[in-house]
């Protein structure tokens, strides 16, 4: 402050004494606001280090945490409630809410940078992640975690997620990757992907182990829910516009009568369309199966002019970022299957 006034003392030295009573209080403003300027200055280069601390100090976590990956929504509800409660591990969903099953997903650029960055990766596995050999060329050394191993899968009938015309190197990509729609096995992904964790991150193991059991017991609190509501149905006749309901159905006993359309992002033929009314009408099938993510005005088609009641089965592909976000859409679905086979409406 000493330094201030001194400066403050030389201005007022070099002013013309002819203009003490007027030039002294315009100098004296022009003054004070240089003086603002330069306390303004001060003030910022502070802010600026502090800032530049913080920055520091949060990169400095970031690089300590342990960073997992996901591949798309399923596997992120998944491990959300198996990394529940750790601080120092993060984890992204590389696909977003952008899709609902893989499929045909194109990785970018930037999916391979933040896999780059990842201490594990958490994969469905069973055909879904087509990309994955791109994954394995360019990060050898990357930590992936299947979460399908050891689940029994249904093969995928013919023309199921891949042109026809097009070679296949993996015999894994002939089955139904869409094993988490089976509560059951969804609980299977979740212990695989705890015990991937946590030999991959050992300081943490006890606790993914532990999260997993505590999430398993919500998944197969509602499991047996589902089974008490819908064992004692007699007709559980279904028709579905997505290849993705095989585990869910093999597990209530629903019986799948057709299968519409395989690819979601595609719409039926006409003569598709028009056949599975008439099988409708031959059968007696009193409900059509539409998915949230996708477009329903097929179903609408064949549910009009078939007579039959046109309802939404969630595979839970895309949702709220929750970790009960799983549960939810499965009881919406009992729901659902409830109103359409159990009350006729």
């Amino acid at each position: 402050m000493k330094l201030y006034n001194a400066k403050l003392w030389e201005l007022w030295r070099k002013e013309d004494k002819s203009r003490v009573s007027m030039g002294n209080r315009e100098k004296g403003g022009s003054f004070k606001r240089r003086f603002a300027a330069l306390l303004c200055s001060a003030a910022f280069f502070l802010v600026s280090v502090a800032g530049c601390s913080i920055r520091e100090t949060g990169e400095q976590e970031e690089e300590n945490s342990f960073r997992i990956v996901t591949s798309f929504y399923p596997m992120y509800i998944m491990t959300i409630n198996i990394t529940n409660g750790i601080d120092s591990v993060q984890v992204d969903n590389m696909a977003g809410q952008q899709t609902g099953c893989l499929h045909d997903y194109q990785l970018q650029s930037r999916d391979m940078q933040n896999l780059q960055k990842a201490d594990a990766f958490v994969i469905n596995g069973a055909g879904m992640e087509s990309f994955m050999d791109k994954v394995f060329q360019q990060l050898p050394d990357l930590p992936v975690i299947t979460a399908s191993e050891g689940i029994p899968l249904l093969c995928a009938e013919e023309g199921h997620s891949h042109d026809e015309e097009e070679e296949h190197d993996h015999a894994e990509e002939e089955m139904n990757p869409h094993v988490w729609v089976s509560i059951t096995n969804a609980a299977a992904e979740v212990r695989t992907i705890a015990r991937g964790l946590a030999e991959a991150d050992p300081e943490h193991a006890q606790e993914y182990l532990e999260n997993a059991e505590i999430y398993r017991a919500k998944l197969f609190s509602l499991r047996d829910e589902m089974h008490r509501a819908l064992d004692g149905v007699s007709d559980k006749r279904i028709i579905t516009f997505h290849e993705a309901f095989p585990y869910f159905a093999e597990e209530f006993d629903l019986e799948i009568v057709k299968v519409i359309n395989r690819e979601p992002d595609s719409q039926p033929s006409a003569k598709e369309l028009a056949d599975t009314i008439r099988l409708i009408q031959e059968t007696d099938v009193k409900a059509v199966f539409a998915e949230p993510q996708y477009s329903e005005s097929a179903a609408n088609i064949v549910a009009a002019e078939s007579g039959a009641n046109m309802y939404f089965l969630d595979p839970a592909t895309t949702g709220e970022n929750d970790p009960d976000a799983y549960l939810r859409a499965m009881e919406q679905n009992l729901e659902t299957l409830k109103l359409a086979l159990v009350q006729g409406g």
